[in-house]
């Protein structure tokens, strides 16, 4: 699949996309009947051997007084996304993420991806941040 086809099926979808760059989205995922809300990003990223992938991510708290030993245990747990650090209008950000390759991807498990990594970044944002929400 291709990232176009990506944006098109997304939006055929009923997603509420809220930023169209060459190769990055944005979701606006609505939570628990609109009372949450959370941005999810969609690039596209290549390999070593310009293999494309396609990362989902989303922001879950600014790093100030993060304890990267928690980030990591969630890390070697998790069974979907892992956690790394991206720069979120000039401010460091913990964040949410998930590669997939393009090749073979269904658009199904694209949907899953953003809900699942939707979901998941919104409760550990309220968990670090004391039941606040970024987006």
């Amino acid at each position: 699949m291709k990232f176009e086809q990506i944006r098109k099926h997304l939006t055929q979808s009923g997603f509420h996309l809220t930023l169209h760059d060459e190769g990055v989205l944005c979701i606006e995922l609505s939570l628990e009947q609109g009372t949450r809300h959370q941005a999810i990003f969609l690039s596209e990223l290549e390999d070593d051997d310009q293999r494309p992938f396609l990362r989902v991510s989303t922001a879950i708290a600014p790093t100030t007084g993060l304890d990267a030993r928690r980030a990591l245990i969630f890390n070697w747990q998790s069974h979907v996304g892992y956690l790394a650090i991206g720069d979120l209008d000039g401010v460091p950000y913990l964040q949410l993420c998930e590669n997939r390759p393009l090749e073979g991807l269904a658009a199904a498990e694209i949907d899953r991806l953003v809900l699942e990594i939707g979901g998941l970044g919104d409760r550990m944002e309220r968990m670090l941040s004391a039941d606040g929400d970024l987006l």
